[in-house]
């Protein structure tokens, strides 16, 4: 299967062309992926975060990147063991329960010289519709000489313990959740295991990844599409290593390797991003989009140091941001947001080099190392519009290295909504690549304004419009929906097509199209 770059390098950059959305061409001209090089896509839904499914682009299209919204704070952690450098959050949806986990730390900075004032252990928080959440007192471990609190694990791990849904068919129930922490220091990527994600044990007493840097959060699921596991994991571009020593220097950057049981592991490969410049990328949070499986999306912490300037000194609580200085200059000028990046291959990346969460409105608890950093994962809730389709939520951090601790802010997004083909008014046409499907309807994924509309043609691999399919038959698509039917003259039907080569052209007009499947 041949795999092409990414056409756009932004958001910005326009497809060139000259046909207009009304045009009734018969013929998709001057098509570059030849007729015999057909995708089977079956009833997969595939996405517009790269441009794997598309030939062609005419007119005034453009791949747009869509940004999380934020909602509300949903929880803040002031209790004395969660501190003020809690971090490397995992939030997901295990049944009818939203499970979060994250660090609880604390750093003193009094006189301009960071201490660690108690060791790290791994908090436990949940919800019922993943807004509203509560700490349970579990009262497994003890901190300053009491059991009252969320802890779920201390020792090893604890540094960046990240929990996951094993989601493997054959999984014993009594170890249905899994997770993976540890720092290259004290053995490496660990694994554990629990049953009601409360309790966990770790699996053997040694490391089951152990050349690394791994200060960071290091990741493991298992990938349906793959039918292995997946693990990504932070190093450090040149670094060395010998028997027992990392010595980290270069770029921060990821690796990942695969298993078919989570202890032996192979498969080592570091990313590659394309002609993505060089960035450092603190976090990595890759998972399979659960809507797409054969799709993996990442969403790392890009992390920048720009030093003294009066831009950085008119940056919120200067005072505070001096004060880290002093213990280290990074601390106190370096700059955190989210990106996001996908692969179809786990280890080749398109890397949008815009943010994909920026730092936002200036405010005390925000542009500085470590904020907007989004949990691991990302949960599907219900919209607050009554009878709206549930959303995407992603978890960001603020606050953090002074005060009463850091708190969690929700950001939404529409399914699928990551990225979009976006047309202005005058639009024009995206050509797909030579693809068979299974099914009888092809659905939507789709945002127009009023005026707005899509219109789907079917052509022959060779770029002919097929009978009946045309544009002249196509109805006008419009609305904004996770799943609206295509129609021509009023009809859906397409099993006539199932299992044969075509493409589809896509004629926009003031619209944003997300995704497409047949069903």
């Amino acid at each position: 299967m041949r795999r092409r770059q990414f056409l756009g390098a932004s958001a910005g950059v326009l497809a060139t062309g000259t046909i207009a959305a009304g045009s009734a061409s018969t013929k998709a001209d001057n098509l570059s992926i030849a007729a015999d090089d057909v995708y089977d896509m079956g009833r997969r839904r595939e996405l517009f975060l790269d441009d794997f499914m598309v030939d062609r682009l005419e007119g005034e299209l453009s791949y747009k990147l869509h940004s999380p919204q934020a909602q509300e704070m949903v929880i803040r952690h002031d209790k004395p063991w969660e501190g003020n450098a809690s971090a490397y959050h995992t939030v997901f949806k295990d049944g009818d329960t939203y499970r979060m986990y994250y660090r609880g730390h604390n750093f003193d900075l009094s006189g301009g010289r960071l201490r660690v004032t108690h060791g790290e252990c791994t908090c436990y928080a949940e919800s019922k519709d993943g807004i509203h959440w509560e700490k349970p007192e579990l009262g497994y471990f003890e901190f300053e000489g009491s059991k009252k609190n969320n802890i779920v694990w201390m020792g090893p791990g604890s540094h960046n313990f990240s929990p996951f849904v094993d989601e493997r068919p054959d999984c014993p129930e009594d170890e249905r959740l899994k997770a993976t922490g540890g720092l290259a220091h004290n053995g490496g990527m660990r694994l554990f295991k629990s049953a009601d994600g409360r309790k966990w044990e770790q699996v053997g007493d040694k490391g089951v990844i152990t050349v690394g840097a791994f200060d960071s959060a290091n990741i493991a699921f298992w990938d349906k599409s793959l039918g292995r596991y997946r693990a990504y994991y932070r190093i450090f571009t040149g670094g060395t290593t010998t028997a027992k020593v990392w010595k980290p220097s270069g770029i921060r950057a990821i690796r990942t390797a695969v298993s078919d049981d989570l202890v032996n592991w192979e498969g080592f490969q570091d990313l590659t991003y394309g002609d993505s410049p060089p960035q450092q990328m603190y976090t990595n949070n890759v998972i399979s989009y659960h809507r797409a499986p054969h799709i993996l999306v990442g969403f790392p912490m890009r992390y920048v140091e720009r030093g003294w300037s009066p831009a950085m000194k008119a940056l919120p609580d200067l005072e505070n941001r001096e004060l880290r200085a002093q213990a280290h200059l990074r601390y106190g000028t370096a700059l955190t947001e989210t990106q996001i990046m996908t692969s179809r291959d786990g280890v080749t990346f398109k890397r949008w080099d815009e943010a994909f969460l920026r730092p936002g409105v200036e405010r005390d608890d925000s542009w500085y190392y470590g904020h907007n950093s989004v949990a691991w994962n990302m949960a599907v809730t219900r919209s607050r519009f009554e009878e709206a389709e549930d959303e995407l939520s992603f978890y960001a951090e603020s606050g953090g290295w002074h005060g009463k601790g850091k708190k969690l802010t929700r950001h939404t997004l529409r399914q699928d909504g990551f990225v979009s083909v976006h047309s202005s008014l005058k639009g024009g046409q995206l050509t797909t690549r030579p693809l068979t499907f299974s099914g009888s309807e092809l659905e939507l994924n789709l945002s127009t304004s009023a005026i707005g509309f899509i219109k789907v043609e079917c052509l022959t691999p060779q770029g002919e419009v097929i009978e009946t399919f045309g544009i002249d038959q196509a109805d006008e698509t419009f609305g904004d929906s996770l799943g609206r039917k295509v129609t021509w003259e009023g009809w859906s039907g397409l099993k006539k097509l199932s299992g044969k080569p075509i493409r589809l052209r896509f004629t926009l007009s003031d619209a944003d199209l997300y995704s497409f499947r047949f069903v």
